[in-house]
């Protein structure tokens, strides 16, 4: 049997469990493999949630920052958006590829993990291939933004997503020229990737002038959280830090409001009741 058919019978197992013994107050993460280890040099990994509501439910693909820290990141935003009524999958980009973060200089394809773990999901029976958002935060937030960006990455899969967000990426690369609707969220003193640069891609300017005109792509919702900075809704930077030059620190107003606006916004988008409709 090969790591991903175990993978596939791991998740059948534990989907089984808890069908067996009705629907789990709180999913418990069960980590599997992505993909069959002979179809890449670098096969991925990730943190699997179940959504604990009947029938293919929404999914939603997590992406971490540039700390490569995926248990966290599931622990923080996997957990809380699969009580939500989701399926997520936290993907680790950094371990399979034996590096710890963006200084090892992390290859080109790792643009391509958000498919990566879409194409996992959609054949998935319990998850609904219809309705699956991706959600990166940072570094994770740039992957994101290019997964739904008109341009190669996008054109060439098969599979599609349905929603993009993005906490605080990095947007000076980008046109807004997007396929699907997309949420920045970022706060108003990031001084390592500017709320100016996101507010810029959202109208379509950039250095030279206007690049986009306002009927091309989908239009994007960006939220700015005045006096919060950098990685506003990681707890554990309670206290200011400082990380290669640039200010880090939680934020809980701006954390609060975030978790809402996510919340809303999902559901609007890939949400339950979109099924209904």
């Amino acid at each position: 049997m090969t790591n991903f058919a175990k993978a596939a019978a791991l998740v059948a197992a534990f989907l089984t469990g808890n069908a067996a013994g009705g629907v789990a107050a709180e999913s418990s993460p069960i980590v599997v493999e992505i993909e069959n280890p002979l179809a890449s040099p670098h096969p991925l990994q990730g943190y699997l949630r179940q959504a604990g509501t009947a029938g293919p439910s929404p999914a939603v693909v997590l992406l971490h920052s540039c700390n490569g820290n995926w248990a966290r990141l599931d622990e923080r935003w996997g957990k809380r958006i699969a009580s939500w009524g989701y399926v997520t999958l936290t993907v680790d980009s950094f371990g399979p590829r034996g590096i710890k973060n963006c200084d090892d200089s992390p290859p080109l394809d790792l643009a391509t993990d958000a498919y990566r773990a879409l194409n996992f999901l959609v054949r998935a029976p319990f998850v609904d291939p219809d309705r699956i958002a991706v959600l990166g935060f940072a570094q994770g937030g740039r992957v994101a933004l290019m997964s739904v960006e008109h341009g190669a990455i996008e054109q060439t899969s098969p599979n599609k997503f349905r929603a993009a967000v993005a906490f605080y990426p990095p947007c000076g690369s980008f046109r807004g020229d997007v396929t699907v609707p997309t949420l920045i969220l970022i706060g108003e003193r990031d001084d390592l990737n500017p709320a100016t640069a996101c507010r810029d891609m959202v109208d379509g300017r950039d250095d030279m002038g206007i690049s986009r005109r306002p009927a091309e792509g989908v239009p994007i919702r960006l939220i700015v959280y005045p006096g919060a900075y950098h990685a506003f809704d990681a707890p554990n930077l309670k206290t200011t830090t400082n990380l290669a030059g640039h200010h880090h620190e939680f934020n809980q107003s701006a954390t609060d409001q975030s978790i809402a606006a996510l919340h809303e916004f999902l559901d609007a988008t890939i949400g339950p009741k979109i099924a209904e409709k």
